[in-house]
């Protein structure tokens, strides 16, 4: 019996042990291990890239140039964080040498975004807006470090390794941003009483 079965049958998918074992399988050369890797992570790394890029076709690329990462090196890989973090690290990297070569910008709030056919009223719809507008006004860096930590749930040390950078770097951004969206939301929200 495969890692893949074992896994299948003992842990919830989308868990560090799950993942662990599962890329173990992947070192081992177990394709059905890295496609089942791969249909974990895919929502996943599509809600994170699509933040950033502006074609889906493009998001789709980074996301499978990520698995041929994934399969080619996961021998490599040797358990010094999670394995979902070593993922989204890949993903990011290629996302930003995908910018780089292609000359575009980075999205704050891709056209397409599926989070409006999540709300189901018009107040959430129009808060979901401020909070689009609001996250335009940060930096691309601060962006993802917000997305990270609140929609990943990565903590401070995984963030860190993600964007290749200090812990106290993604302080300093994510503090940066939560100051910067508490001024600039409200503004957003009531701009008649903009000072």
């Amino acid at each position: 019996m495969s890692v893949l079965h074992v896994a299948r049958r003992l842990l919830p998918w989308g868990k560090g042990e799950d993942d662990d074992a599962l890329l173990h399988a992947v070192a081992q050369g177990d394709k059905q291990a890295l496609q089942a890797l791969y249909r974990a992570y895919h929502p996943r790394l599509v809600r994170f890239l699509s933040r950033h890029l502006r074609r889906e076709d493009l998001a789709e690329e980074v996301i499978n140039d990520c698995f041929w990462v994934v399969w080619q090196q996961a021998s490599q890989f040797r358990g010094g964080s999670r394995v979902s973090t070593w993922i989204f690290g890949i993903a990011y990297r290629l996302t930003l040498k995908a910018l780089r070569d292609r000359g575009d910008e980075p999205l704050a709030d891709p056209e397409g975004d599926d989070h409006h056919g999540a709300c189901d009223t018009e107040g959430q719809r129009e808060q979901q807006d401020w909070l689009s507008k609001g996250l335009a006004t940060l930096t691309e860096e601060q962006r993802v470090a917000l997305q990270l930590a609140y929609e990943q749930g990565l903590d401070m040390e995984e963030i860190a390794e993600v964007m290749a950078c200090s812990v106290s770097a993604v302080k300093s951004r994510l503090f940066h941003a939560r100051t910067k969206l508490r001024h600039v939301l409200p503004q957003i929200a009531n701009p008649g009483k903009a000072a």
